[in-house]
Protein backbone atom coordinates (compact mmCIF):
# COMPACT_ATOMS: atom_id res chain seq x y z
CA UNK A 1 0.00 0.00 0.00
CA UNK A 2 1.11 3.68 -1.15
CA UNK A 3 1.96 6.20 1.46
CA UNK A 4 0.37 9.95 1.57
CA UNK A 5 1.92 13.12 2.92
CA UNK A 6 -0.30 15.99 3.37
CA UNK A 7 0.30 19.57 3.73
CA UNK A 8 -1.60 22.07 4.44
CA UNK A 9 -3.01 25.03 7.01
CA UNK A 10 -3.19 23.12 10.81
CA UNK A 11 -6.73 24.71 12.05
CA UNK A 12 -9.69 23.65 14.43
CA UNK A 13 -12.66 23.99 13.10
CA UNK A 14 -15.16 26.38 15.10
CA UNK A 15 -18.96 25.11 13.27
CA UNK A 16 -21.52 27.90 13.61
CA UNK A 17 -25.43 27.26 11.70
CA UNK A 18 -26.74 30.47 10.52
CA UNK A 19 -30.60 31.28 9.52
CA UNK A 20 -30.51 33.23 6.59
CA UNK A 21 -27.71 34.94 4.96
CA UNK A 22 -28.25 38.57 6.20
CA UNK A 23 -25.50 37.71 8.63
CA UNK A 24 -23.34 37.37 6.06
CA UNK A 25 -23.86 40.72 4.39
CA UNK A 26 -23.75 42.40 7.64
CA UNK A 27 -20.45 40.83 8.56
CA UNK A 28 -19.35 41.68 4.42
CA UNK A 29 -18.54 37.92 4.13
CA UNK A 30 -18.41 35.96 0.63
CA UNK A 31 -21.21 33.15 1.14
CA UNK A 32 -19.27 30.28 -0.10
CA UNK A 33 -16.05 31.50 -0.27
CA UNK A 34 -13.10 31.79 1.55
CA UNK A 35 -11.49 34.87 4.04
CA UNK A 36 -8.56 35.60 5.77
CA UNK A 37 -9.78 37.01 8.87
CA UNK A 38 -7.32 38.42 11.87
CA UNK A 39 -8.16 37.62 15.30
CA UNK A 40 -10.21 40.90 15.85
CA UNK A 41 -13.11 39.96 12.91
CA UNK A 42 -12.99 36.16 14.76
CA UNK A 43 -14.45 38.35 18.06
CA UNK A 44 -16.85 40.15 15.78
CA UNK A 45 -18.59 37.01 14.19
CA UNK A 46 -18.42 35.24 17.40
CA UNK A 47 -20.50 38.01 19.14
CA UNK A 48 -23.30 37.04 16.95
CA UNK A 49 -23.38 33.32 18.13
CA UNK A 50 -23.93 31.58 21.63
CA UNK A 51 -20.48 29.85 21.37
CA UNK A 52 -21.95 27.21 23.42
CA UNK A 53 -23.33 25.76 20.34
CA UNK A 54 -20.54 25.79 18.50
CA UNK A 55 -19.26 22.55 17.18
CA UNK A 56 -15.22 22.20 17.36
CA UNK A 57 -13.26 19.66 15.59
CA UNK A 58 -9.64 19.74 13.61
CA UNK A 59 -9.53 20.89 10.90
CA UNK A 60 -7.87 22.76 7.69
CA UNK A 61 -8.08 21.12 3.76
CA UNK A 62 -5.17 18.62 4.09
CA UNK A 63 -5.69 17.69 7.39
CA UNK A 64 -9.40 16.31 6.54
CA UNK A 65 -8.27 14.34 3.72
CA UNK A 66 -5.30 12.30 5.20
CA UNK A 67 -7.26 11.95 8.57
CA UNK A 68 -10.14 10.77 5.99
CA UNK A 69 -7.74 8.31 4.10
CA UNK A 70 -6.39 6.58 7.36
CA UNK A 71 -9.79 6.02 8.37
CA UNK A 72 -10.44 4.08 5.13
CA UNK A 73 -7.61 2.25 6.42
CA UNK A 74 -4.93 3.73 4.21
CA UNK A 75 -1.12 5.20 5.64
CA UNK A 76 -0.92 9.16 5.72
CA UNK A 77 1.43 11.71 7.42
CA UNK A 78 0.19 15.49 7.79
CA UNK A 79 2.67 18.24 7.75
CA UNK A 80 1.61 21.56 9.25
CA UNK A 81 2.39 24.25 12.02
CA UNK A 82 0.92 24.80 15.32
CA UNK A 83 0.89 27.11 18.37
CA UNK A 84 2.51 25.90 21.68
CA UNK A 85 -1.47 26.36 23.37
CA UNK A 86 -4.43 24.70 24.08
CA UNK A 87 -5.92 24.59 20.36
CA UNK A 88 -2.90 23.12 18.52
CA UNK A 89 -2.37 20.05 21.76
CA UNK A 90 -6.05 19.22 20.49
CA UNK A 91 -4.62 19.38 16.77
CA UNK A 92 -1.90 16.97 17.85
CA UNK A 93 -3.55 15.02 20.09
CA UNK A 94 -6.77 14.30 17.31
CA UNK A 95 -3.98 13.52 14.41
CA UNK A 96 -2.45 11.02 16.30
CA UNK A 97 -6.18 9.81 17.74
CA UNK A 98 -7.03 9.45 13.71
CA UNK A 99 -3.68 7.34 12.79
CA UNK A 100 -1.98 10.37 10.85
CA UNK A 101 1.77 10.58 11.63
CA UNK A 102 2.33 14.24 12.09
CA UNK A 103 5.29 16.10 10.82
CA UNK A 104 4.17 19.17 13.58
CA UNK A 105 6.34 21.86 14.02
CA UNK A 106 5.60 25.20 16.59
CA UNK A 107 5.27 29.17 16.24
CA UNK A 108 5.26 31.10 19.34
CA UNK A 109 1.69 32.42 17.55
CA UNK A 110 -1.84 31.10 18.34
CA UNK A 111 -2.52 28.12 16.52
CA UNK A 112 -5.09 28.92 14.01
CA UNK A 113 -8.79 28.30 13.62
CA UNK A 114 -11.48 28.41 10.88
CA UNK A 115 -15.07 29.68 11.98
CA UNK A 116 -17.43 27.88 9.36
CA UNK A 117 -20.68 29.76 8.63
CA UNK A 118 -23.70 27.21 7.61
CA UNK A 119 -26.19 28.37 5.42
CA UNK A 120 -29.52 26.77 5.80
CA UNK A 121 -28.85 25.15 1.82
CA UNK A 122 -25.58 23.75 3.24
CA UNK A 123 -23.32 26.50 1.62
CA UNK A 124 -20.81 26.98 4.25
CA UNK A 125 -18.61 30.18 4.81
CA UNK A 126 -14.91 29.62 6.06
CA UNK A 127 -13.94 32.62 7.79
CA UNK A 128 -9.82 31.32 8.73
CA UNK A 129 -7.89 33.08 10.96
CA UNK A 130 -4.77 31.34 10.18
CA UNK A 131 -2.36 32.25 13.68
CA UNK A 132 0.25 29.65 13.49
CA UNK A 133 -0.45 27.62 10.49
CA UNK A 134 -0.13 30.63 7.99
CA UNK A 135 4.06 30.51 9.59
CA UNK A 136 5.20 27.16 7.87
CA UNK A 137 7.87 28.40 5.89
CA UNK A 138 10.68 26.62 3.61
CA UNK A 139 12.41 26.35 6.77
CA UNK A 140 10.95 23.68 8.40
CA UNK A 141 10.83 21.76 5.08
CA UNK A 142 13.44 19.23 5.26
CA UNK A 143 14.01 16.31 2.84
CA UNK A 144 13.99 13.51 5.12
CA UNK A 145 10.09 14.36 5.59
CA UNK A 146 9.20 12.83 2.30
CA UNK A 147 10.99 9.61 3.14
CA UNK A 148 9.00 6.63 3.19
CA UNK A 149 5.51 8.32 0.89
CA UNK A 150 4.57 8.23 -2.40
CA UNK A 151 1.88 10.86 -3.00
CA UNK A 152 2.39 14.39 -2.09
CA UNK A 153 -1.06 16.37 -1.46
CA UNK A 154 -1.38 20.04 -1.22
CA UNK A 155 -4.67 22.36 0.12
CA UNK A 156 -5.06 24.72 -2.77
CA UNK A 157 -5.48 27.68 0.21
CA UNK A 158 -1.38 27.08 0.66
CA UNK A 159 -0.27 28.26 -2.40
CA UNK A 160 -0.48 31.72 -1.73
CA UNK A 161 2.62 31.12 -0.03
CA UNK A 162 4.54 31.26 -3.21
CA UNK A 163 8.06 30.02 -2.08
CA UNK A 164 6.41 27.36 0.00
CA UNK A 165 5.12 25.26 -2.23
CA UNK A 166 8.00 25.71 -4.83
CA UNK A 167 10.12 24.60 -2.61
CA UNK A 168 7.95 21.85 -1.40
CA UNK A 169 6.96 20.21 -5.02
CA UNK A 170 10.18 20.37 -6.16
CA UNK A 171 11.39 18.48 -2.77
CA UNK A 172 8.83 16.02 -3.24
CA UNK A 173 9.75 15.71 -6.88
CA UNK A 174 13.37 15.24 -5.70
CA UNK A 175 12.22 12.41 -3.66
CA UNK A 176 10.27 10.50 -6.32
CA UNK A 177 6.34 11.33 -5.60
CA UNK A 178 3.42 12.17 -7.54
CA UNK A 179 2.11 15.07 -6.61
CA UNK A 180 -1.78 16.15 -6.07
CA UNK A 181 -3.02 19.48 -5.36
CA UNK A 182 -6.87 20.13 -4.85
CA UNK A 183 -7.81 23.98 -5.72
CA UNK A 184 -9.58 24.53 -2.30
CA UNK A 185 -11.75 27.73 -3.55
CA UNK A 186 -12.42 29.56 -6.40
CA UNK A 187 -11.44 33.34 -4.58
CA UNK A 188 -7.92 31.44 -4.10
CA UNK A 189 -7.67 30.21 -7.53
CA UNK A 190 -8.36 33.59 -9.21
CA UNK A 191 -5.71 35.44 -6.70
CA UNK A 192 -2.90 33.10 -8.08
CA UNK A 193 -3.73 31.89 -10.99
CA UNK A 194 -0.70 32.10 -12.89
CA UNK A 195 1.56 30.87 -10.07
CA UNK A 196 -1.28 27.96 -10.07
CA UNK A 197 -1.15 27.44 -13.78
CA UNK A 198 3.02 27.58 -13.52
CA UNK A 199 3.02 24.81 -10.70
CA UNK A 200 0.69 22.16 -12.55
CA UNK A 201 2.14 22.10 -15.60
CA UNK A 202 6.02 21.75 -14.55
CA UNK A 203 5.07 19.76 -10.95
CA UNK A 204 1.94 18.67 -10.62
CA UNK A 205 0.13 15.18 -11.29
CA UNK A 206 -3.33 15.00 -10.17
CA UNK A 207 -5.63 18.14 -9.57
CA UNK A 208 -8.85 18.34 -8.06
CA UNK A 209 -11.87 21.15 -8.22
CA UNK A 210 -15.11 21.75 -8.34
CA UNK A 211 -16.81 23.35 -11.51
CA UNK A 212 -16.27 26.71 -9.41
CA UNK A 213 -12.58 26.43 -9.22
CA UNK A 214 -12.35 24.62 -12.62
CA UNK A 215 -14.27 27.71 -14.12
CA UNK A 216 -11.92 30.36 -12.04
CA UNK A 217 -8.56 28.31 -13.54
CA UNK A 218 -9.94 27.99 -17.28
CA UNK A 219 -12.67 29.81 -17.63
CA UNK A 220 -14.58 26.97 -18.82
CA UNK A 221 -17.41 24.82 -18.46
CA UNK A 222 -16.86 21.34 -16.31
CA UNK A 223 -16.31 19.10 -19.10
CA UNK A 224 -14.61 21.37 -20.85
CA UNK A 225 -12.31 22.75 -18.19
CA UNK A 226 -11.46 18.78 -17.37
CA UNK A 227 -10.22 18.48 -20.78
CA UNK A 228 -8.05 21.37 -20.38
CA UNK A 229 -6.65 20.54 -16.77
CA UNK A 230 -6.02 16.78 -18.09
CA UNK A 231 -3.46 18.21 -20.83
CA UNK A 232 -1.22 19.28 -18.28
CA UNK A 233 -1.87 16.85 -15.24
CA UNK A 234 -1.84 13.07 -15.83
CA UNK A 235 -5.11 12.98 -13.76
CA UNK A 236 -7.89 15.96 -13.85
CA UNK A 237 -11.29 15.25 -11.14
CA UNK A 238 -13.86 17.78 -11.56
CA UNK A 239 -16.31 17.38 -8.83
CA UNK A 240 -20.00 19.03 -10.04
CA UNK A 241 -21.87 18.48 -6.61
CA UNK A 242 -24.55 16.59 -6.35
CA UNK A 243 -24.82 15.73 -10.33
CA UNK A 244 -21.46 13.47 -9.39
CA UNK A 245 -17.70 14.32 -10.87
CA UNK A 246 -15.48 13.69 -14.40
CA UNK A 247 -12.23 12.03 -14.11
CA UNK A 248 -9.52 12.38 -16.68
CA UNK A 249 -6.15 10.82 -17.68
CA UNK A 250 -4.73 11.52 -21.17
CA UNK A 251 -7.60 10.58 -23.57
CA UNK A 252 -9.48 8.13 -20.89
CA UNK A 253 -12.36 9.96 -19.33
CA UNK A 254 -15.12 8.76 -16.54
CA UNK A 255 -18.32 9.86 -15.54
CA UNK A 256 -18.18 9.25 -11.87
CA UNK A 257 -22.45 8.46 -10.59
CA UNK A 258 -23.27 10.78 -7.21
CA UNK A 259 -24.68 8.96 -4.28
CA UNK A 260 -27.88 10.62 -2.98
CA UNK A 261 -27.73 12.34 0.14
CA UNK A 262 -29.05 14.52 2.84
CA UNK A 263 -27.10 17.57 2.45
CA UNK A 264 -26.96 19.81 5.90
CA UNK A 265 -23.40 21.39 5.20
CA UNK A 266 -21.18 20.97 2.58
CA UNK A 267 -17.75 21.10 4.91
CA UNK A 268 -15.39 18.73 4.26
CA UNK A 269 -17.15 17.61 0.82
CA UNK A 270 -14.07 18.06 -1.48
CA UNK A 271 -11.40 16.77 1.62
CA UNK A 272 -13.04 13.35 1.57
CA UNK A 273 -13.31 13.41 -2.05
CA UNK A 274 -10.33 13.72 -2.80
CA UNK A 275 -9.33 11.18 0.15
CA UNK A 276 -11.50 8.35 -1.17
CA UNK A 277 -9.83 9.03 -4.26
CA UNK A 278 -6.40 8.98 -3.13
CA UNK A 279 -6.88 6.11 -0.86
CA UNK A 280 -8.45 4.03 -4.27
CA UNK A 281 -4.49 5.05 -6.23
CA UNK A 282 -3.06 4.00 -2.96
CA UNK A 283 -4.16 0.34 -2.86
CA UNK A 284 -4.22 -0.01 -7.15
CA UNK A 285 -7.21 1.15 -8.42
CA UNK A 286 -8.55 2.19 -11.47
CA UNK A 287 -9.46 6.01 -11.94
CA UNK A 288 -13.37 4.68 -11.94
CA UNK A 289 -12.90 3.01 -8.67
CA UNK A 290 -10.87 6.04 -7.24
CA UNK A 291 -13.46 8.16 -8.24
CA UNK A 292 -16.50 5.90 -6.95
CA UNK A 293 -15.16 5.58 -3.60
CA UNK A 294 -14.59 9.54 -3.60
CA UNK A 295 -18.14 10.01 -4.60
CA UNK A 296 -19.50 7.65 -2.17
CA UNK A 297 -17.54 9.12 1.23
CA UNK A 298 -18.10 12.88 0.29
CA UNK A 299 -21.92 12.26 0.19
CA UNK A 300 -21.72 10.66 3.16
CA UNK A 301 -19.80 13.31 4.69
CA UNK A 302 -22.35 16.11 3.86
CA UNK A 303 -25.15 15.06 6.47
CA UNK A 304 -23.37 15.52 9.05
CA UNK A 305 -22.13 18.85 10.73
CA UNK A 306 -18.66 19.54 9.73
CA UNK A 307 -15.92 17.37 8.18
CA UNK A 308 -15.91 14.67 10.99
CA UNK A 309 -17.68 11.33 10.92
CA UNK A 310 -18.12 9.28 14.05
CA UNK A 311 -17.41 5.01 13.86
CA UNK A 312 -20.52 3.84 13.10
CA UNK A 313 -20.48 5.99 9.56
CA UNK A 314 -17.08 4.80 8.88
CA UNK A 315 -17.97 1.38 9.44
CA UNK A 316 -20.72 2.09 6.75
CA UNK A 317 -18.28 3.50 4.71
CA UNK A 318 -15.94 0.97 4.56
CA UNK A 319 -18.15 -1.64 4.06
CA UNK A 320 -20.02 0.51 0.94
CA UNK A 321 -16.19 0.86 -0.36
CA UNK A 322 -15.27 -3.08 0.15
CA UNK A 323 -17.98 -3.62 -2.04
CA UNK A 324 -16.66 -1.24 -4.75
CA UNK A 325 -13.15 -2.82 -4.65
CA UNK A 326 -14.31 -5.88 -4.82
CA UNK A 327 -17.09 -4.26 -8.37
CA UNK A 328 -20.07 -5.61 -6.14
CA UNK A 329 -23.25 -3.73 -7.88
Amino acid sequence: MKKILGVGNALIDILLKIENDELLNKLNLLKGGMQLINSEKVAEIQRNFDMSDAKMATGGSASNTVNGITRLGGKAGFLGKIGRDEVGEFFMQDTLHNGVVPHLSYSEQKSGTCTVLVSNDGERTLCTFLGAACELETADLKPEMFDGYDIFHIEGYLVQNHDLIHTAVKMAKEAGLLVSVDLASYNVVEANLEFLKSIIVDYVDVVFANEEEAKAFTGKEPEEALIQIAEHAYIAVVKIGKDGSFVRSGDAQHTIKPYQAECIDTTGAGDLYAAGFLYGMTIGLTLDKCGLIGSFVSSQVVEVLGAKMDDPTWEKINQQVERIVADVK
